[in-house]
């Protein structure tokens, strides 16, 4: 009979791998892509993920593409004069040798437009960021729920609505 703690262990390294989604693209370091549900009929989502540049040179994030949103946007929330605003982000997000650029809600994000389909907690996405010298990369986005944050953590805050 196999003890319950080497079953247990077991267990845990078999789901290791399917909990884990990371991903490289040269030099950057691509971590945990994921994606807050969607309530049904919304026409927008966001798409999360922490890039690292581990290279002696600069890159840059260019854009995004995903199959379940008719286009991507690099957007950035701020605060201006105390008022939380929203703006695309055109020329693309700046990786500098050994930073840490991380997506996440009230910063920078990803966001999905005219959704072909409501984002369903549990779901994955694919979709592919493209970099100014990595190249494109095909990931995916792990649906999380409607008000969560990232399982590593982060402000639970909703996106403001759009029109687009």
């Amino acid at each position: 009979m196999i003890p319950r703690a080497c079953l247990v262990a077991l267990a845990l390294a078999l789901a290791a791998p399917a909990l884990a989604h990371d991903y490289t693209a040269g030099a950057i370091q691509i971590d945990h892509p994921w994606a807050r549900a969607t309530p049904r009929g919304a026409s927008v989502g966001a798409g999360y993920v922490k890039l690292t540049n581990t290279g002696a040179s600069p890159d840059r994030l260019v854009g995004a593409t995903a199959e379940v949103a008719g286009r991507v946007e690099i957007h950035e929330m701020g605060t201006d004069n105390g008022i939380m605003k929203m703006r695309p982000v055109t020329e693309g997000v700046e990786l500098k040798p050994g930073a840490t650029v991380e997506f996440k809600p009230s910063s920078y994000h990803l966001m999905m437009l005219d959704l072909k389909q409501q984002l369903q907690q549990g779901q994955r996405v694919k979709a592919t960021l493209s970099f100014e010298k990595a190249g494109p990369v095909d990931v995916e986005f792990s649906v999380e729920g409607i008000g969560g944050a990232a399982s590593s953590g982060g402000m639970k805050m909703k996106e403001p609505a759009h029109t687009h």
